[in-house]
This record gives structure tokens, C-alpha cells and sequence, in this order.
């Protein structure tokens, strides 16, 4: 699978259509030849009338996840189906100017002393590893200045590589159940 990069993109023109302050976004990364295989009438609704190329990926979106808990340990608790190709992330944080430091959600960046900008992340995996994320700054919120790259969030690529039970070192495979969608 080689369309981990456009799907990541997909989703991220697909979130910025949407608009800011959105709640965060799961989605399972699915072969497009399968879903479509597994629900023949879902290609009138997607607008497909040819056969598709067999690396195209649907994400489709998950239930919420948890507002009560962490992300790190709501993540930790998935384990997707083996149908599933890959998943992806969308979610908006403040993140401290000139570092990487995002603020925890519900702090307020004006107590906090801190310069913030918004950003919008949109990260995904695919089970043979490959990885692509998306990232659009509020300031700048044009699709030419969307920042993009395979290592450009390695935290959260990393979170939801072992979502897939990927080997990602340290931390082991996740304990979970399969994502319900």
C-alpha cells in the first residue's frame, strides 16, 4: 500500500472544509477494492464507477473516542481487524510557539504564559509501516502552506502504529479490542 500519503491528504482537505474547532477524528484506512467488494452499493454513494486502483484507501470514521481519558490510553486500547489497512488521526492542540510542546487539552494558553498557535494534525499509518502527516497552522490556514511529511509528527505516528500491532520498540503491542465502526 503506497497511498498512505494521499489519504492522509484527503483527510486533511476533508478536515479543513469542515472548518476549525472540531472534535477529534479516527478513522480506519481501508482498501477501497475491498470495501467495495464487501458493499457493492457504497460505490454509487462514493461516486465510483469504474474499478479502482488496489492501493486506494476509504477511511472510514470511528465512533468518538472517550473524552474522559487520555489519548495515549484510549489509542492503547484499539486493535484494529485485520481488514483494516491502516488509521488515521485528525485532531486539533495549541502548540507553544518556536517548539514542539502542545498544550494539554482544557489548559488555557493565557494562564499558561505562554505564545500558543492552533494547529490541525492529521496522521496515518499503514500496517507495512509507511506513515504520512498533514499539518495546518490557523494563522496560515491555506491549503499551499499545509506542512507535509512522513516524520513530521513521529509521537503520533508512533501511538497509532501500535494500534496495528506494529513493532514500534519500546511499549509493546497494545492490549485492546477491535475498533468499532
Amino acid at each position: 500500500m503506497s497511498n498512505i500519503r494521499e489519504a492522509v491528504m484527503d483527510l486533511e482537505r476533508h478536515a479543513a472544509e469542515q472548518g476549525w474547532d472540531r472534535p477529534l477524528g479516527l478513522y480506519a484506512l481501508v482498501p477501497t477494492a475491498d470495501l467495495l467488494k464487501a458493499e457493492p452499493a457504497l460505490a454509487g454513494l462514493l461516486g465510483i464507477d469504474s474499478p479502482v486502483d488496489p492501493d486506494e484507501l476509504t477511511p472510514v470514521e470511528q465512533e468518538p473516542l472517550p473524552d474522559d481519558v487520555p489519548l495515549e490510553e484510549a489509542l492503547g486500547r484499539i486493535l484494529w481487524p485485520d481488514e483494516v489497512a491502516g488509521c488515521a488521526l485528525v485532531m486539533e492542540r495549541l502548540v507553544v510557539k518556536g517548539s514542539d510542546e502542545t498544550l494539554a487539552v482544557g489548559e488555557d494558553p493565557v494562564t499558561s504564559g505562554r505564545e500558543t498557535e492552533e494547529i490541525r494534525m492529521v496522521a496515518g499509518v499503514l500496517r507495512d509501516g509507511s506513515r504520512h502527516c498533514a499539518m495546518r497552522m490557523r494563522s496560515h490556514d491555506s491549503d499551499d502552506k499545509v506542512l507535509n511529511g512522513a516524520d513530521l509528527i513521529p509521537a503520533l505516528t508512533s501511538a497509532l502504529a501500535l494500534t496495528l500491532d506494529l513493532d514500534e520498540g519500546e511499549g509493546g503491542a497494545p492490549g485492546g479490542q477491535a475498533a468499532n465502526g
